[in-house]
């Protein structure tokens, strides 16, 4: 087979095939996710499904796999056929399986998107679960309202257990120990290198983060008059966000703040036309629409990218709109030349680096200055404090990171253990909040992310890393990222047009001049201590 000819046939006709029906699941899924319905659900199973036939077609896979063995000296088809490799290696399974976990993953995924939990006969979505965990001084309706979030869990933990069985038996068929060491080697993430550097975060977080949780806790009980906090104490239901008692309460400040028009400035003033993402988005809250957010290239052309949201007046959603927007701007900056299988981040954890990254914005004086338009008083009045707030959010989420990474290694380890007593082993291990006398059943699976989502949680940990050092880096380089076309040029010559040409490591060490590690977080973090 001649490298000249033959090969960039092969990858250029497997590529033809996959663009076409990626593109139409896309749409699906935006379809089954914007109206929770049956039918939509069903459409949307029925061409995940074929999409999985396509990659799990046992003739591509060898081609391909011979292919790797001949001498390519053209480095863009040599990474397209290791990106290939990579995406048909995890869906080598007989069709039975193949089914099996289609029809789960859909399942579970249109409940999260229909369930409403209920408290007293009423039912509450998420953002009232939210506010209720906010606002409320009442202990009992606390607790009623937390243990009402981990409904959903109890509906869905059996299914997603057979499902991580399914998963399981996929893996081991292809030689792996579980699905879980299986994902993370076609991630390109040695799991023996990210465990090393997720221990150095649990370290280097602990002394901070206890000083912290201390100072809460005490707020707390003085707030609800208990001697004991409890997790419905918090302000959302796995305390993987700061309560108003740990951080600086910026929903005053963002009360005239429109979230959407304020994503539009931070990137035009980047140099970044957001403008057409946002006309085709679907970013407020309605009856049948998934209550989460999340960004979709549906076809990398850079011109069909949506953003879905649920936007309320307040920090939070401003917060999250700013997150999937970087998530957005990554994906319409591509270079257009490259080939459809290479016009997607270098890595998931680098896209989450850069959402995270604009997601941090909502705690920067120069931003909510002059991006959000927030009174130049009223920001003088808490710049002391933001820097701090913005640690502490951080140093939380990455204690809450690790309670999702740990657990799930344990899930697909062993899914026949007692699960919900082993999620709260890890929850009093890094978050050091104590378990309640009784466990909501199922509780751990409240967390959608471990059904569709799978193997995910280790990116944003990896992405809290890498957004602190790109953020030291265009500091250095650029005098800030807020308000700086020359810190939009950098994303987007040094980050974004690459796609997946580059590695992720090679791609971070050309980008900030050094490997991915901890010490721009560590000094963003300590500054909590």
């Amino acid at each position: 087979m001649g490298e000249h000819t033959s090969v960039p046939h092969l990858v250029g006709d497997i590529e033809a095939r996959f663009r076409d029906l990626e593109t139409r699941f896309h749409e699906s899924y935006w379809e089954s996710q914007v109206k929770a319905t049956p039918e939509n659900g069903a459409r949307r199973a029925e061409l995940e499904l074929e999409l999985r036939r396509l990659k799990g077609d046992a003739g591509v896979f060898d081609a391909v796999n011979r292919a790797l063995e001949e001498d390519i000296h053209d480095p863009v088809v040599k990474r397209q056929l290791d990106v290939l490799r990579r995406s048909l290696t995890g869906n080598q399974m007989d069709d039975a399986h193949r089914v099996a976990i289609v029809r789960l993953s859909s399942e579970i995924e249109t409940e999260f998107a229909s369930f409403r939990a209920a408290v007293a006969g009423h039912r509450l979505t998420e953002n009232d679960i939210i506010e209720a965990l906010r606002s409320s001084d009442d202990n009992d309706h606390r607790e009623q309202v937390w243990r009402a979030s981990k409904q959903v869990g109890g509906v869905v933990a059996d299914r997603v257990r057979n499902l991580v069985r399914a998963r399981n038996e996929v893996a081991l068929s292809l030689g792996f120990a579980d699905y879980y060491r299986m994902s993370l080697e076609l991630q390109e993430l040695p799991e023996a290198w990210l465990f090393d550097r997720l221990g150095e975060l649990e370290q280097l977080t602990l002394g901070p983060y206890s000083t912290w949780k201390a100072d809460v806790d005490e707020r707390l009980r003085h707030r609800f008059g208990v001697q004991h906090v409890s997790p419905w104490h918090y302000a959302d239901p796995f305390f993987q966000e700061a309560p108003p008692e740990g951080r600086v309460v910026l929903d005053e400040v963002f009360a005239d703040v429109d979230a959407v028009a304020a994503a539009g400035r931070t990137f035009e003033s980047l140099g970044i036309d957001l403008s057409r993402v946002i006309e085709l988005s679907d970013l407020y809250p309605r009856d049948l629409k998934s209550q989460h957010a999340f960004c979709l290239d549906i076809d990398r052309s850079g011109k069909n990218v949506r953003i879905l949201a649920n936007i309320v007046s307040g920090e939070r959603w401003t917060s999250t709109m700013l997150h999937e927007s970087g998530h957005a701007v990554y994906d319409i900056s591509f270079d257009q030349r490259l080939p459809y299988l290479l016009r997607r981040p270098t890595h998931t954890f680098v896209t989450e680096a850069i959402a995270i990254l604009c997601g941090r914005f909502v705690r920067d004086p120069l931003w909510l200055r002059d991006v959000a338009g927030v009174d130049s008083e009223q920001v003088a009045a808490i710049e002391r404090d933001l820097q701090h707030a913005s640690a502490a959010e951080s140093l939380q989420f990455v204690r809450w990171g690790l309670v999702m990474t740990h657990f799930e290694r344990d899930l697909y380890a062993d899914p026949e253990g007692d699960l919900d007593e082993r999620w709260w082993d890890h929850v009093e291990r890094f978050q050091l909040v104590d378990r309640p006398a009784v466990l909501p059943r199922g509780g751990w699976a409240s967390k959608i992310h471990l059904a569709v989502a799978p193997v995910y949680y280790q990116n944003y940990l990896l992405g809290e890393m890498l957004a602190s050092q790109l953020r030291r880096t265009i500091e250095t380089e650029c005098g800030g990222v807020a308000r700086s076309e020359t810190a939009g040029d950098f994303l987007t010559q040094r980050v974004f047009r690459a796609g997946a040409l580059v590695r992720w490591d090679a791609l971070v060490e050309e980008a900030t001049g050094s490997a991915l590690s901890a010490e721009s977080f560590a000094a963003d973090v300590l500054t909590t201590g």
